[in-house]
């Protein structure tokens, strides 16, 4: 379960930004992450909760936005959304071609915003 060591570097990240502004109290944390970054939700949620039990951060909700998956065709040049989940085969709407597209978007993973009181 590697959202146990994403939770975890997320914590530090978090605690560094909090100790930038005198410490305060983290009441949101939003990670926007992409359809092809491997994340499972679900997983990353009960990690983030395991980890802030009984700590200054318990309380605090993750919120999870999922990045579509946006990629330009080596072909063509034209950018789209495959229709499937995966992005191993994804025909191009404009000329057909398979194989080889620049992914665009679709593997990130980082922390959106902080909301701290």
């Amino acid at each position: 379960m590697h959202e146990l060591s994403i939770a975890q570097s997320l914590l530090a990240l978090i605690e560094d930004e909090m100790a930038k502004h005198d410490n305060k109290r983290l009441v949101t944390v939003k990670v926007k992450h992409g359809r092809l970054s491997a994340v499972v939700p679900e997983a990353l949620a009960m990690a983030f909760e395991v980890m802030t039990t009984d700590t200054r951060l318990a309380g605090a909700q993750l919120v999870m936005e999922e990045s579509p998956v946006v990629l330009r065709c080596r072909t063509c040049g034209r950018e789209f959304s495959p229709e499937s989940p995966s992005a191993a085969f994804a025909p191009c709407p404009g000329c057909g071609e398979e194989l080889g597209h620049t992914v665009l978007s679709g593997r990130e993973l980082y922390i959106e915003y902080l909301e701290l009181e």
